[in-house]
C-alpha cells in the first residue's frame, strides 16, 4: 500500500522538470485561443486571459483530473457571447457564478453519472456543432475584409498545417502569431490588430464583488445562459476527463471534477474573468509532453499570467487575421469528419439523433439546448426499440382441456403494456381457460403491472379462467409492492 507522501507526490508531480516543460506547452498552446475566443466571446482579451489563470490555479488544486488543462475558452465562450452583447460585462460575471454553483451542487449531488445518458451520437453532434459555430463567428472577419486580411488569414493556415511536418518542438500556432504579426509590421499592411478588440491586463487580477443589482431581474436575466453555461462546461470537462483517462490508463472523479470546475468559475468570477471549462487541444498537449500530475496544470496557469503581463506590447500587435487562422483550424480539427462517412453506416436513429443535435444547436446558438435535444430523442428512440423487443405467442390449446397458453417475452413497460394488453382479444378466446407464462419477460414499472391486472380482469369478466405463472423475483416484489397482484 503506497503511503500518503507517495500518493501526493504521484497525483501533483511525478517528475517536476516534466511537469513544468509539459505545463510551459499546454500555455504557449493556450494563449492564442484564449485571446481568440474572448474576441468570439465578446469581452476583453483581458477577461479571458484573468480568468484562465484563476481556474488553472484554482482547479488544480479542486479539480478531479490530474493534468487536465482548463481555461476561458471552448464552446462557454459562445455560450456566453448573446449575454455579452445583450446585457454587459457584468451579467456575464453574475452568470458565471450562478454556473459555478449549478456546477458545484452538481458534483456535490454525485450526478457526474448522468453524464453515461449522453449517447456517442449526442457527443458527436456536440462537437460537429461546436465546430460549425466556431466557423460561423469567423465570419464578420471574411466578409468585407481587404486583401491584407484574406492573404495574412491564408499565411497563418499555410503555418499552421505545414510546420508539423517539419517539427512538433514549437506548437504551430504560436509560430502562426508571430510570423503574421513580423510580416504585417514589416510589410505595413493594413491589420486590425489585438489592440483593437480591448485592453491586455497590465497587472495581477483583483477580487472584486459583483456590480449588478441583486433582484429578480436580475436573475431572470441569467438563469437561462447561467445554465447553459454550467451544461456545457461540465460536458466539455467530462468528455476531456474522458480522453486523459484513455490516454494515461488513470481513473479520475468526474463528481469532484464537476465541483472543482464551479469552484473555479465562481472565482474567476469574482476575479474578473468569465467562465470557463475543459480543453481539450491544451489538455493534450500536456499529456503528450509528460504531463501527468496537478504541478502541470497550475504552472499552465500561472506561467499563462507571466506571459501576458511581461509580454503585452507584443501580444497587443497581433494582428486579429493570425486569431482568425487559428480559429478556422480550431473548426476543422474539432469536427468530427469520419462522422460524415459513417451517416450511412450506422443505424438511422443513431444519425438522425446526430444530425438532430447539430441542427438544434446550431439554429439556436445554444449548445445545451441542442445536447437536452438529442439526449431527449435517443431516450425517445431507445425506448422504441425496446418496447418492440415484446413478443407474445399464443398456443391455441396447447394445455390440458384445450387450455390457450400465451408465452410472453421482453420487456414490459410504460412504451410497451398497451402492446401486451392488445395481444389478448376476449373475442378469440371466448371463455378458454388461460394460462399466461411470464418467465421470459420482465415488469418494471406500475403501467406494466396495471397492463397485466387489466388483461387478467378483462379475461374472468368474459368468463375464462386465468393462471398466471413464471413471474421473476423483481417482478414479484413491484407487483407485491403496489398490492396489484393478479388472484
Amino acid at each position: 500500500m503506497s503511503s500518503p507522501h507517495s500518493r501526493l507526490r504521484t497525483e501533483w508531480c511525478p517528475s517536476i522538470p516534466r511537469e513544468l516543460m509539459a505545463g510551459a506547452v499546454a500555455t504557449f498552446a493556450l494563449i492564442p485561443e484564449v485571446i481568440a475566443f474572448s474576441f468570439v466571446a465578446g469581452v476583453d482579451p483581458a477577461v479571458g486571459l484573468f480568468a484562465s489563470f484563476v481556474i488553472s490555479v484554482v482547479i488544480a488544486f479542486t479539480g478531479g483530473r490530474p493534468a487536465m488543462v482548463s481555461a476561458a475558452a471552448g464552446s462557454v465562450a459562445l455560450v456566453a457571447a448573446p449575454l455579452v452583447h445583450a446585457h454587459g460585462l457584468p451579467y456575464l460575471l453574475a452568470a458565471g457564478v450562478l454556473a459555478g454553483v449549478m456546477q458545484i451542487l452538481f458534483g456535490l449531488l454525485r450526478l457526474g453519472v448522468l453524464m453515461r445518458f449522453v449517447s456517442t451520437s449526442v457527443r458527436t453532434g456536440f462537437v460537429n456543432a461546436l465546430a460549425i459555430l466556431i466557423f460561423a463567428a469567423q465570419m464578420p472577419h471574411f466578409i468585407g475584409a481587404n486583401t491584407a486580411t484574406w492573404a495574412m488569414v491564408g499565411l497563418g493556415l499555410a503555418i499552421i498545417y505545414l510546420l508539423p511536418r517539419i517539427t512538433k518542438a514549437v506548437p504551430s500556432p504560436l509560430v502562426c502569431i508571430v510570423v503574421v504579426t513580423l510580416a504585417g509590421h514589416w510589410l505595413n499592411l493594413p491589420l486590425k490588430t489585438v489592440a483593437d478588440l480591448g485592453q491586455l491586463p497590465d497587472a495581477l487580477p483583483a477580487f472584486a464583488w459583483l456590480s449588478v443589482p441583486m433582484s429578480l431581474e436580475t436573475l431572470r436575466i441569467i438563469a437561462l445562459p447561467a445554465f447553459a453555461i454550467a451544461m456545457v462546461g461540465l460536458l466539455e470537462s467530462m468528455m476531456t476527463a474522458s480522453v486523459v483517462d484513455d490516454l494515461t490508463d488513470t481513473p479520475s472523479s468526474k463528481n469532484r471534477e464537476c465541483s472543482g470546475l464551479g469552484i473555479a468559475n465562481v472565482a474567476a468570477s469574482f476575479f474578473g474573468g468569465i467562465a470557463g471549462c475543459g480543453m481539450i487541444g491544451q489538455t493534450v498537449s500536456n499529456v503528450r509532453y509528460g504531463g501527468r500530475g496537478r504541478l502541470s496544470t497550475l504552472f499552465a496557469g500561472a506561467f499563462l499570467l507571466i506571459l501576458m503581463v511581461l509580454l503585452k506590447p507584443w501580444v497587443s500587435q497581433v494582428p486579429v487575421a493570425a486569431l482568425v487562422a487559428i480559429m478556422v483550424m480550431v473548426s476543422a480539427s474539432t469536427f468530427d469528419w469520419g462522422s460524415l462517412r459513417t451517416l450511412v453506416r450506422h443505424p438511422r436513429m443513431s444519425s438522425a439523433v446526430m444530425l438532430a443535435t447539430v441542427a438544434v444547436t446550431v439554429a439556436t446558438d445554444n449548445l445545451a439546448a441542442g445536447v437536452a435535444t438529442g439526449v431527449m430523442l435517443s431516450g425517445v428512440f431507445f425506448t422504441f426499440k425496446v418496447a418492440r423487443l415484446l413478443h407474445v405467442h399464443a398456443e391455441a390449446g396447447a394445455g390440458d382441456d384445450g387450455v390457450r397458453v400465451y408465452r410472453v417475452s421482453g420487456q414490459v413497460f410504460f412504451a410497451s403494456a398497451d402492446m401486451l394488453v392488445d395481444a389478448f382479444d376476449v373475442r378469440e378466446i371466448d371463455g378458454a381457460p388461460v394460462h399466461i407464462d411470464v418467465s421470459q419477460a420482465h415488469f418494471w414499472d406500475v403501467t406494466a403491472v396495471a397492463a397485466l391486472n387489466k388483461i387478467v380482469e378483462r379475461l374472468r369478466k368474459h368468463g375464462s379462467m386465468v393462471e398466471v405463472s413464471g413471474l421473476n423475483q423483481a417482478s414479484q416484489d413491484l407487483i407485491l409492492r403496489l398490492d396489484t397482484a393478479p388472484e
